[in-house]
């Protein structure tokens, strides 16, 4: 197995799982990596919340032993709050500090963060470099193709982020108007890799082994970070750790399999936030693990409606006594 190193942290080779606000909690981390997720990053957060003690933001920044190597990811366009920020940040032990300046959502973005950055190459640095400066552990940045198609400069951003300090770079190979849509332009990730010295992260269409490999077949990237494919599907982890681990392919999971995992993901949630709160969340990620089996519209709508782990525990008994051949 082969591993890199983010400044002081040693992280398998095989696959990550990339920062994605409202969806990867810590219930969601630590599933993915029970399954083999070799790294994980928390849900974004607030520099200039967490400088103003804002209670959210900073529950937000909880890792747990059963995630390590773990980071936090911060966002924000205002050095001035970096400091404070960071210095509560580090209260929670986090392995590595993300910096996120690739969000491309209007609320984040359409105030100076995020995607924004990369239009202000000069704000980006001051961000980076102010936060390497007040860091004990190492930074790393989070970053898009550009933004938009008449605009790439992400090896212009990854250099000045490299200049700055940071410790890697992760590229999302899509530009900040493409949103999640269209595909992901690998040869972005391969001219960044041949930018910078400091290791070089892809993101971007990864949901499978086959995609995994390409991936750093095609860009000759350090690691690969996988999102959305992981929806409802730890098992991808899996079965990418066992590949380059040069175990043979296991099965695919059962419907049991599938229930019992969600059902574990969901009350690691509800024991995180409480039931209410927890069940809340709970919709969309119980939608995503009966996303493909029959019937499957029929369960996910009715998970819209779940507000207590009862719910969960009759809608899995309804599921399992209708497919009983599965």
């Amino acid at each position: 197995m082969e591993y890199i190193t983010i400044g002081n942290v040693k992280i398998k080779k095989t696959a990550a799982l990339a920062p994605m606000a409202g969806v990867a909690d810590t219930a969601y981390r630590t599933v993915m990596k029970s399954f083999g997720a070799s790294y994980v990053v928390g849900e974004m957060v607030s520099i200039k919340g967490l400088a103003y003690s804002d209670r959210k933001s900073a529950e937000l920044l909880t890792v747990s032993d059963a995630e390590r190597p773990a980071a936090v990811q911060l966002f924000g366009c205002e050095p001035e709050f970096v400091p404070a920020a960071v210095e509560i940040a580090e209260r929670y032990s986090p392995d590595i500090i993300d910096f996120n300046a690739g969000c491309p959502v209007p609320k984040v973005a359409g105030n100076g963060s995020g995607s924004a950055l990369m239009k202000d190459p000069k704000l980006f640095g001051e961000m980076v470099s102010a936060i390497v400066k007040v860091s004990h552990v190492p930074v790393t940045v989070k970053i898009r193709a550009g933004w938009d198609s008449e605009h790439i400069n992400a090896c212009e951003i990854a250099h000045i982020a490299e200049e700055c300090g940071a410790a890697a770079v992760a590229v999302h190979a899509r530009t900040k108007t493409q949103m999640y849509t269209g595909k992901a332009d690998r040869s972005i990730i391969t001219a960044v890799k041949q930018t910078v010295k400091i290791p070089v992260i892809g993101n971007g269409d990864v949901d499978s082994v086959e995609s995994c490999v390409s991936m750093y077949r095609e860009t000759g990237c350090d690691l690969v970070m996988i999102a959305r494919g992981s929806y409802g599907n730890p098992w991808l982890f899996r079965d990418i750790d066992d590949f380059f681990g040069g175990r043979p392919p296991q099965s695919p999971p059962t419907l049991d399999e599938r229930l019992d995992v969600m059902t574990r993901q969901i009350e690691l949630l509800v024991k995180c936030k409480g039931e209410y709160t927890g069940m809340k969340e709970a919709r969309a990620q119980a939608a995503f693990y009966l996303k493909g089996m029959p019937c499957a519209a029929k369960y996910r709508g009715m998970c819209g409606k779940l507000t207590q782990i009862n719910d969960l525990y009759e809608l899995i008994k309804l599921i399992k006594s209708e497919n009983t051949e599965l």
